[in-house]
């Protein structure tokens, strides 16, 4: 999942309102010199920083809110139902080159984004592979612009779980291992990856299709299906068979990466059999 995730959160105003005004002189008397009461003073608005986030905590985020790049959802208890769970905070490095930079920029998004998938296989477990073929995936947040203006100087890596198409799976109490301890989040599908009816899926819930593997495919530019076909061949029909009743009669399908997803940085194919 590539991040970039909900709506932003409402900023604290603060209005500050003055007036003067003055007793009317008395019948009689002189009036002193007379001064012009002052205007109302209306303070600007101003964002408080948004307070820094607690490792470990646990949230109840929606898709939307998970692939939005600032902090939005319900924080709740672990033990409470919930969809994403912070294994990393740390503060932004905003200086590039001897210059600060924006909260918002490329250089310090892509920090943030290497720090978090750096330290994501740490915490859920597992091989790259198990990784890939899971429907566990990393996001991160920071502040927004408003809110690192006002001093916040946090970012957040959250783990979270697909339950399919633009949906996220209630995780467990602790997201601990939870790829390499379980295949609770394994990905399966409810079609044939070439399928219109195609949704991945975790294989703990209803699936027809199963995802067996992972091939790396060479080459800097976009694969045709033809060369993407080339690569993935062999070692797909090979754990097709080793899963197979018949070696000599089985099925399988091989899942190049779309253009967006080669471009975002995912250069493998999956490798499908019917479960």
């Amino acid at each position: 999942m590539a991040n970039r995730l909900p709506p932003l959160p409402v900023l604290a105003l603060v209005l500050v309102l003055t007036a003067c005004s003055g007793a009317s002189p008395s019948s009689g008397e002189r009036p002193a010199d007379s001064v012009a009461p002052s205007a109302p003073h209306t303070a600007q608005p101003t964002a408080t920083a948004a307070p820094r986030p607690t490792k470990n905590g646990c949230h109840r985020l929606t898709y939307e809110q998970a692939v939005a790049p600032v902090v939005s959802g319900t924080d709740v208890g672990c033990a409470q139902r919930h969809t994403s769970q912070t294994y990393k905070t740390g503060r932004l490095d905003l200086v590039v080159d001897g210059h600060l930079a924006a909260v918002d920029s490329p250089s310090v998004q892509a920090k943030v984004a290497a720090t978090c998938t750096g330290l994501y296989g740490d915490h859920v477990g597992g091989s790259t592979q198990d990784r890939r073929l899971s429907m566990v995936q990393p996001v991160w947040f920071s502040p927004t612009v408003e809110e690192a203006t006002a001093g916040a100087d946090w970012f957040r890596c959250d783990v979270v779980a697909l339950a399919g198409t633009e949906r996220l799976a209630a995780l467990p109490r602790s997201s601990r291992d939870l790829v390499g301890g379980s295949d609770r989040f394994a990905m399966c599908g409810t079609a044939s990856p070439d399928a219109a009816s195609f949704e991945r899926v975790p294989c703990s819930e209803k699936h027809t299709w199963v995802a067996l593997a992972t091939v790396d495919l060479a080459g800097r530019s976009y694969p045709v299906a033809e060369a993407a076909s080339d690569q993935m061949q062999s070692a797909c029909r090979a754990a097709a068979r080793s899963r197979a009743e018949d070696p000599l009669d089985f099925t399988w399908s091989e899942e190049r990466p779309t253009r967006s997803q080669w471009k975002a940085g995912r250069r493998y194919g999956i490798c499908w059999a019917p479960a």
